[in-house]
């Protein structure tokens, strides 16, 4: 009972699986042959795009040659357009080298008429020769060409070694030797005014030495007469000319010696007899020209009494020509003087002139 059941059940489980089967390859055979047909038919585009794609490759190649032919034809053109440059250059280069020659020769054409026109003008002035008369005229002379155009090259040198001409020379000439008349006459009484004035210079200074000598030596002997009034008989003093040559620059050596002193310089004396040998020589001087007033300030200050006496009693031998005013300290000195002017204070910083005249007291 099983096994019968169990047998159609299998039976038709194969037909259906068969069924299926069919279907499927059926189906597969349909979808095969879809393939087939679409292989067919890419198979069909695919040679058709191989054609296409040939054709443009060919097409391509032939643009390319195209290219190439545009590329040399413009290398080509280009070449001849910078020949055709390089002529227009060249040819302008010409253009303005022939117009420049042409200039230079329009410039000589003027200058060779300017010329022609001078020595026209220069012929009929100075030689009254007019050039177009003479220029149909044969020759007259035998001179030959080339001497006659060697002598007019050396007069042609000859005007160039002169230079330019100047019209106006002549009077500048005269003008310029006006001129140097003027400053030689100026220089001239130049000459004559230094010759005068030197000569004056060696008269002044001629007069000068001989006033300074003679002065000198009124000086030197009253400086003897003094310096011995002041010190004594015995004592020896001098004054020295350095430079005897040359009077105008020399300096004076005062020479003092008291009796027993061999100083060297004045600086080895005493301060008394430094003051007196001073006294001495302003004294000497003094009695070149004596003044009608002179004014000794403490000139007693450093003596001592015996030199004080001295000096007093030399004021008092001047006295008779001139009048001394001595400012002093020294009692000996003002027992000396005819009137003395004192200043006192009385009072604080009122200050009084006290004055005592002893010719009044001598002749009472």
């Amino acid at each position: 009972m099983h096994s019968n059941c169990y047998l159609p059940a299998t039976f038709d489980n194969a037909a259906n699986q068969l069924n299926e089967l069919l279907q499927q390859v059926e189906g597969n055979r349909t979808q095969l042959e879809a393939t087939t047909t679409e292989i067919a038919e890419s198979q069909s585009r695919l040679t058709t795009l191989d054609e296409e794609l040939l054709t443009l490759i060919r097409q391509k190649d032939e643009e390319e040659r195209k290219l190439n032919e545009a590329d040399q034809a413009y290398y080509n053109w280009r070449n001849q357009l910078s020949e055709k440059e390089s002529e227009l250059r060249h040819k302008t280069k010409e253009k303005e080298q022939v117009e420049h020659l042409l200039n230079e020769i329009k410039d000589r054409l003027n200058e060779v008429k300017l010329q022609l026109a001078g020595m026209k003008e220069r012929l009929s002035v100075e030689f009254r020769i007019n050039l177009e008369d003479i220029l149909d005229e044969a020759r007259t002379g035998e001179t030959p060409v080339e001497e006659l155009q060697e002598k007019v090259d050396k007069m042609k040198r000859r005007l160039e070694n002169l230079g330019e001409v100047n019209p106006t020379a002549i009077e500048a000439f005269q003008e310029m030797k006006k001129r140097y008349d003027f400053i030689l006459e100026q220089k001239n009484d130049l000459v004559s005014a230094k010759e005068s004035l030197m000569q004056t210079i060696q008269e002044v200074e001629a007069t000068a030495n001989q006033k300074f000598l003679e002065t000198f030596h009124a000086v030197r002997e009253n400086f003897h007469k003094v310096f011995k009034t002041l010190f004594t008989e015995d004592d020896q003093c001098d004054l020295i000319l350095e430079n005897p040559e040359n009077l105008a620059e020399t300096g004076i050596d005062v020479i003092a010696k008291p009796k027993g002193k061999r100083p060297t310089s004045l600086t080895q004396l005493s301060g008394g007899e430094r003051t007196l040998t001073a006294t001495a020589l302003l004294f000497a001087i003094y009695l070149i020209k004596p003044a009608p007033f002179c004014i000794l300030d403490e000139v007693d200050a450093p003596l001592d009494d015996a030199n004080v006496g001295k000096f007093t009693n030399m004021i008092r031998n001047f006295s008779e020509n001139s009048q001394f005013i001595i400012v002093t300290h020294n009692k000996t000195t003002m027992s000396t003087v005819d009137v003395i002017y004192g200043v006192t204070m009385q009072e604080p910083g009122v200050s009084k002139l006290v004055s005592v005249d002893f010719r009044n007291l001598s002749q009472n």
